[in-house]
């Protein structure tokens, strides 16, 4: 995978992440990164065929020390290497449409986990923040 510099201009969702560290309701950030399209990595047990369905993503579920199981999203190519660089496919999904169907079991969601302005949320917080129509 071929991924930018790393000073690049920050993306919308970037600019809303960082904005959410200092002020996690603030509407407009919210409003950007549900609107925002989010790279989500294919997990290597997925058949080429399930790639291309439009109506179905594999989520990548990696479990921390403590138990928990996250899904981990990315804004850009340089995000995602920085964090799992061995990982070579990945779909562009809407991360508001990724939320309004998003399970409702304890699986939270982490954006840029690697990064400064990365962001998790619970199950809650991604169907209540994230899922806007």
């Amino acid at each position: 995978m071929n991924t930018p510099e790393k000073d690049h201009r920050p993306t919308a969702a970037q600019s809303a992440l960082d904005t959410l560290a200092v002020d996690t309701s603030d509407p407009a950030a919210l409003d950007t990164l549900a609107g925002s399209d989010v790279l989500v990595p294919v997990p290597d047990d997925v058949a080429e065929d399930d790639t291309t369905n439009p109506y179905a993503v594999a989520l990548p579920v990696l479990e921390q020390p403590d138990g928990e199981q996250t899904v981990p999203v990315f804004t850009s190519e340089t995000e995602m290497a920085d964090l799992l660089p061995s990982v070579s496919r990945y779909r562009l999904v809407p991360l508001g449409a990724l939320a309004s169907q998003w399970p409702t079991e304890d699986l939270s969601l982490t954006i840029d986990a690697a990064s400064p302005h990365g962001l998790t949320l619970d199950s809650k917080g991604v169907r209540t923040l994230l899922a806007r129509s």
